[in-house]
């Protein structure tokens, strides 16, 4: 997956938008005002893609031991809650899509129901 199809994947989210809150050069995208995805666009064009997902906490540990090459505790994040995944070649990107779906569903899930229905309707 390149740089390209992961803003694409991401941005094509329903309710998603693309910001740039922290600095020009760490690209995050958010749902109702949460963040799910976010990544340094200097790791893309450094060669070492790197992106930030939120996962479910035993997901995540489980993930990390499966594939201690690719995922890790998340870079600058909370450790137990996201992860920080190495765009290395071990995964593919439907599994890359599986772990982007899941930090979406995620927040959606944490959002206040009024949020979510506002959500739903697309207002």
């Amino acid at each position: 997956m390149d740089v390209e199809s992961y803003r694409e994947y991401c941005i094509n989210k329903k309710g998603a938008s693309e910001v740039f809150p922290f600095d020009e050069n760490t690209l995050v995208f958010k749902v109702m005002g949460k963040m799910f995805a976010l990544s340094s666009l200097a790791s893309w064009e450094e060669g070492q893609p790197r992106i930030n997902l939120k996962c479910d906490p035993e997901k995540a540990l489980q993930l990390r031991t499966d594939y201690p090459d690719s995922i890790f505790p998340g870079y600058h994040m909370s450790k137990v809650h996201w992860n920080t995944i190495v765009m290395n070649g071990e995964l593919n990107p439907k599994q890359l899509k599986e772990f982007i779906d899941d930090s979406y569903t995620l927040i959606i899930s944490s959002l206040r129901k009024k949020l979510r229905e506002e959500l739903k309707s697309g207002d």
